[in-house]
C-alpha cells in the first residue's frame, strides 16, 4: 500500500473536469435553485429544531443567559460558514466539507469526514423525526385524539422514566406529589408508557411511530425532485417565519421580568451545559453546500445563502430565548416542545397559540427534516462518484434527475433508529459530528488558500493577519478564566476521573500548536478563530460522545480499507500511473 496516496488530494482542475462531464451527460442533476432558494433552505434547517425542540433544554439548564450561547455559536458558525463559502465558490460542486477535504488533505481524511457527514445527517434526522412525532401527538392531543403513549416515544426515555418515578414511589411518594415536584413531563410520560406498553417474549414493546411515518414521508418528497422540494420548503419557510413573529409579538406583552432573575442561575457551567443543543439548533446552514451542483450559479450564491440565512436566523433565535424564559420559569422548559408548553396551561396559557405553535412546528420541522435529507443523500452519491461507496448510491432517477437509491437507503436509515432512540442522545453525538466537519473545513481552509489570493473566486474570506492578534486574543481569555473563573479551574484540575480532563488538556495543545503556526505562518485570522472554537465546542460535549464518536470513526476506516481504498478511482488512476512510468 502507498501510504503518501492515501494524502494525495485532488486539484480543482480535476474536480471542474469532473463536473463538465457530468453536466454533458444524462447522470446529472437539475440546475434550479437561486440565492432566495438557497436563503429559504438555510432557514428551513435552521429554523426549526432550536426553536421547536433543543432551545427548552438548554434554557433549562443555562437560564435567561442561554442567550450568550446563542451569540457566541452564532460567530462560531460564522467563522465557519466563511470557510465554507469560500470553498463553495472556489470548488461549486455536491459533497460539501467531503468534497473540501479531498481538495485539502486527500481522499483519506475526505472518507472520514465523509463519514462523518453521513452520521451527522442521519442523526440530525432521527433527532428532528422525534421532535416532530412529540409536537404532533400533542396536536393531536388537542383535538380529542390520542396515541397510545408506547407508540409516541422512544425505549430508553419510557424506562428511564420507569425507573425514576418508582424509585419515588418506593421513597412513599404518591404520584400527585412527583408531579408537583417539578420532574420533567417526559419523565411521568415514559412512566406510564412502560406500565401501559404490551409485552411481548416479556419485553415491552415501546417505538416512536409519528417519526417512522413523517421519515417516509419526507423521503419521497426529496425522491421525487429539487423543484418540488424548493417549492415545498418555500411556502413552508414562509409560514415558519410568520408564526415565530407572532410569537414574539404576543409573547413580549406575557413577559415577566421575574422570571429572569437570576439570568444565569446555574453560572458558566450552566450556560455551557446547552453547547450541544444550541449548537444543533444551528446546524443546517452548511447542508446548503451540498445543492451545489442544483445551484443556477453556485460560485455567487451559496456564500451569500449561507450567510443570509445565519443571520436572519440568529437574531430570531435571540429575541424568542428571552421571550420564552421571560413567560415561564427556565426550571420547567426541560420539555419536547417548550414553545407550545410555555403558552399553554403552565405558562401564558394561551389555548389558541399554543395551537397555532403545534401546527406551524409540525410544519416547521417537517422543512428541516427535509434539508437534512437532500444533504445526507447527496454525501453518498459524491462518495459514490469517487469509488468509496458501491456506484449503485451515485444512479440518477431518469425521470426526477435524484440520487433516488441515496435517498431511499438514507431514508430506511433514519427511519428504523428514529422509532426507538432517545432525544438527547442523538442531538450530543449530531453536534459532535458537526463540529468535528467545521474543523476540518476551517484548517482545510488554511491549508488550502492561506492568503486569499485566488483572484478567480467570486467569494473570498476577508484576510487578516492572525501572527499576533490570535495568540493576543488567548492571553485575554486566559487572563479573564484566572480573574473570574478561578472556581472553575480548581474544580477541572479536582477531577476524580482524569478521562474526563482529555478533552480539555488535548485543546489546550492544539492551541499551542495553532499559535506558533499563526506566528511563523501567518496563518489567517477568520478561519483560525473557527478552527479554534468548534475545537473548543468539542471539549464541551464530554468523553461519553468523544468514545461514540472515535467507535465511528473506527468503524469508517475499517469500511475504507476493506472497500474504499481498493475501489477508489483515484487510488486506480494512481496505481496506472505508476504501473505505466515502470
Amino acid at each position: 500500500m502507498n501510504w503518501q496516496s492515501l494524502f494525495k488530494s485532488k486539484s480543482i482542475e480535476q474536480i471542474t473536469q469532473e463536473l463538465d462531464l457530468r453536466e454533458n451527460s444524462s447522470n446529472r442533476l437539475h440546475r434550479t435553485l437561486g440565492v432566495w432558494d438557497l436563503t429559504t433552505f438555510g432557514i428551513a434547517a435552521i429554523l426549526g429544531a432550536g426553536i421547536f425542540s433543543t432551545i427548552g433544554n438548554a434554557a433549562a439548564g443555562g437560564g435567561p443567559a442561554i442567550i450568550f450561547l446563542f451569540i457566541f455559536t452564532a460567530l462560531v458558525c460564522a467563522f465557519s460558514a466563511f470557510c465554507y463559502a469560500e470553498f463553495a465558490s472556489a470548488i461549486p460542486i455536491s459533497g460539501s466539507a467531503y468534497t473540501y477535504a479531498y481538495a485539502s488533505f486527500g481522499e483519506l481524511i475526505a472518507w472520514i469526514i465523509g463519514w462523518d457527514l453521513l452520521m451527522e445527517y442521519a442523526i440530525g434526522d432521527i433527532a428532528i423525526a422525534i421532535s416532530w412525532s412529540q409536537y404532533f401527538t400533542s396536536l393531536l392531543a388537542g383535538y380529542g385524539i390520542i396515541i397510545p403513549k408506547y407508540f409516541t416515544m422512544d425505549f430508553l426515555s419510557a424506562y428511564r422514566g420507569f425507573d425514576q418515578v418508582s424509585h419515588l414511589l418506593i421513597q412513599g411518594k404518591s404520584l400527585i406529589e412527583i408531579s408537583n415536584q417539578g420532574l420533567s413531563p417526559i419523565v411521568l410520560k415514559g412512566y406510564f408508557a412502560w406500565l401501559e406498553a404490551p409485552q411481548f417474549l416479556g419485553l415491552h414493546l415501546i417505538c416512536d411511530l409519528p417519526a417512522l411515518a413523517v421519515t417516509l414521508l419526507i423521503t419521497w418528497v426529496v425522491f421525487i425532485g429539487i423543484e418540488d422540494s424548493k417549492k415545498f420548503s418555500q411556502i413552508l419557510v414562509a409560514l415558519k417565519i410568520l408564526v415565530v413573529l407572532m410569537v414574539i409579538a404576543v409573547g413580549a406583552t406575557y413577559v415577566e421580568p421575574a422570571n429572569w432573575t437570576p439570568f444565569a442561575p446555574n453560572g458558566t457551567t450552566g450556560i455551557l451545559k446547552g453547547v450541544s443543543a444550541v449548537f444543533f439548533a444551528y446546524i443546517g446552514f452548511d447542508a446548503i453546500s451540498t445543492t451545489a451542483e442544483e445551484c443556477k450559479n453556485p460560485q455567487r450564491d451559496l456564500p451569500r445563502g449561507m450567510i443570509y440565512s445565519l443571520i436572519i436566523c440568529t437574531v430570531l433565535y435571540v429575541l424568542l430565548a428571552l421571550v420564552l424564559t421571560g413567560v415561564v420559569s427556565y426550571k420547567k422548559l426541560g420539555v419536547g416542545d417548550p414553545l407550545a408548553f410555555a403558552f399553554g396551561p403552565e405558562g401564558a396559557n394561551l389555548p389558541w397559540l399554543s395551537g397555532v405553535i403545534g401546527i406551524s412546528a409540525v410544519i416547521a420541522l417537517s422543512t428541516v427534516l427535509l434539508v437534512f435529507q437532500l444533504g445526507q443523500t447527496r454525501i453518498w452519491m459524491a462518495m459514490s462518484r469517487d469509488g468509496l461507496l458501491p456506484p449503485i448510491f451515485s444512479v440518477i432517477h431518469p425521470k426526477y434527475k435524484t440520487p433516488w437509491i441515496s435517498t431511499l437507503f438514507a431514508g430506511t436509515l433514519v427511519a428504523i433508529p428514529s422509532l426507538f432512540l432517545n432525544l438527547t442522545e442523538v442531538t450530543d453525538l449530531n453536534s459532535i459530528g458537526t463540529l468535528f466537519a467545521f474543523v476540518i473545513v476551517c484548517a482545510g481552509s488554511l491549508k488550502f488558500n492561506p492568503k486569499r489570493k485566488n483572484s478567480n473566486q467570486k467569494f473570498k474570506t476577508p484576510y487578516i493577519n492572525s501572527k499576533y492578534i490570535f495568540p493576543l486574543i488567548l492571553i485575554g481569555i486566559i487572563t479573564l478564566i484566572f480573574c473570574f473563573n478561578l472556581e472553575g479551574i480548581t474544580s477541572f484540575l479536582s477531577m476524580n476521573n482524569p478521562r474526563e480532563k482529555v478533552p480539555l488538556v488535548l485543546f489546550s495543545f492544539e492551541m499551542i500548536v495553532l499559535s506558533y503556526y499563526c506566528i511563523t505562518r501567518n496563518l489567517s485570522l477568520i478561519p483560525v478563530l473557527g478552527l479554534s472554537s468548534c475545537s473548543y465546542l468539542i471539549t464541551e460535549l464530554g468523553m461519553k460522545n468523544w468514545i461514540r464518536f472515535g467507535t465511528w470513526l473506527i468503524v469508517g476506516c475499517i469500511v475504507y480499507f476493506f472497500y474504499g481504498f481498493k475501489n477508489s478511482l483515484l487510488q486506480k488512476k494512481l496505481a496506472s500511473a505508476d504501473s505505466g512510468a515502470a
